[in-house]
């Protein structure tokens, strides 16, 4: 909840540059095309639909980070 308060207003290509994926390698993750991807780029992250947000902010966030064994 909290990261979306705070990067509700950055576009996802932002987002997506901070997490350092390419448009590939996002579209790989979330199981979806590269054009549906190239066409929601400029949104706004308050501007996605709720299906594709829910999706996209566990990426975003880093969860696949949390699982690490050390």
């Amino acid at each position: 909840m909290f990261y979306y308060l705070l990067n509700r207003n950055k576009t996802i290509k932002q987002l997506r540059k901070d997490a350092s994926l390419t448009i590939k390698e996002l579209a790989a993750l979330l199981k979806c095309n590269e054009a549906q991807l190239g066409e929601i780029e400029p949104y706004k992250l308050k501007h996605i639909p709720k299906e594709m947000r829910y999706k996209l902010i566990p990426i975003f966030r880093g969860d696949k980070y949390d699982n690490i064994p050390w």
